[in-house]
């Protein structure tokens, strides 16, 4: 700022400033809008961060074995166990015959089918925490229609007024400002918009609708768990039903719409610094057209000369207290005090103030330099 030219013309005519600013009669309105909308994707983060530990766990699922027992005709009976056996010498009544060698043939017999099953609570849980899933994510596609941004309008309208003497000065000033950005950013590494993120998580939570343990829960339609969740074992031992457990109670505490909008609206008149900075702006602008005038006298720019030759010896002197002779300057007036003094006795000195130019310097004292005896 120090290098800009309209701060030269301020230090030469920082004289007038007191007479204008008491001379000013200015107001300024302002009128001010605001708004940021901040969409919350804490949910996609962490949805894409648990799918992992989700597919960990369907790929080793908890299973147990189902016995199903059913009595049969014995033409039907797929396999004859110790189960059957013990089942048919309690119930007689199921046998058709006894050989002579001692076979027994009975009618009917204890069938007993040993089948896998997924319906777990620890899988019923994940089952569950799946179809919340899907159904957060098509809830939360309709809220990313409205994207997170910034909108920050401002206008000012300044009107100022001044009289020097017989001169008028009158200045209006309208200045608009406007700001809209966009506030998405990605918190993670991908370069990917947010509707592709959430593309890409529709489709890896497809893939895990398409897992053997989904399927067969949903084909058996099973009940989905509620909470509160029963802490068993697996669950909070085990690290992938860990981060699962962290997404439920994520799903579960924020089924609200999360978007925050702030908004603002001022319109109003303006009299603090805001106005002192459009005041003394003001200024700057006469200044600079003042510069055009063409009744300026001679005695004007000798006069206007003087103070620009004083304010600059002013700065110098102030930025450099202990300059040294041979960084002297053109226009700096400096005085040149040879002296003599005499131990115990007296001394003299004399004392010139000298303009440096360009080619020398200027003696502006006329002193006279004989040697003057001056009796009692």
């Amino acid at each position: 700022m120090e290098d800009l030219s309209i701060i030269k013309l301020y230090e030469n005519n920082k004289n007038k400033v007191q007479n204008f600013n008491s001379n000013i009669r200015s107001n300024l309105n302002l009128n001010t809008s605001y708004e940021k909308v901040v969409v919350d994707y804490e949910w996609l983060d962490l949805m894409e961060d648990t799918i992992r530990y989700l597919d960990n766990i369907l790929r080793n699922p908890n299973r147990f074995i189902v016995n199903e027992e059913e009595i049969v005709k014995i033409e039907l009976a797929r396999r004859v166990t110790v189960e059957s056996i013990r089942h048919l010498s309690k119930h007689t009544n199921f046998i058709q015959k006894i050989e002579d060698n001692g076979d027994v043939k009975p009618s009917k017999i204890l069938n007993i089918n040993k089948d896998e099953s997924y319906d777990t609570y620890e899988n019923r849980l994940i089952y569950t925490l799946i179809e919340n899933m899907r159904n957060y994510v098509e809830l939360k596609k309709k809220e990313t229609l409205t994207t997170s941004q910034v909108k920050d309008i401002k206008r000012l309208e300044y009107q100022g007024k001044c009289n020097l003497g017989k001169e008028r000065i009158n200045v209006n000033v309208a200045l608009d400002s406007s700001l809209i950005a966009s506030l998405d950013n990605n918190s993670t590494d991908s370069s990917l918009s947010i509707e592709e993120r959430i593309e890409k998580l529709e489709q890896n939570i497809t893939m895990l609708q398409n897992t053997d343990v989904y399927k067969d829960l949903r084909k058996k339609h099973v009940a989905r768990v509620i909470p509160p969740i029963k802490k068993t074992n697996v669950i909070l031992k085990n690290t992938n039903f860990q981060y699962a457990m962290k997404l439920w109670d994520f799903l579960q505490s924020h089924v609200a719409n999360d978007t925050k909008i702030t908004k603002e609206h001022k319109n109003y008149e303006e009299n603090g610094i805001i106005k002192d900075y459009l005041n003394n702006t003001f200024y700057l602008n006469y200044l600079a057209l003042d510069t055009l005038s063409k009744d300026k006298t001679t005695e004007d720019y000798k006069k206007n000369i003087e103070e620009i030759t004083d304010n600059l010896i002013e700065r110098i002197v102030e930025l450099n207290v202990d300059m040294p002779l041979s960084t002297l300057k053109e226009k700096m007036v400096i005085t040149n005090e040879p002296g003599i003094y005499v131990p115990g006795k007296f001394g003299v000195r004399i004392e010139d103030t000298t303009l440096i130019t360009k080619n020398g310097c200027i003696r502006l004292t006329e002193s006279d330099k004989n040697y003057i005896i001056v009796n009692n």
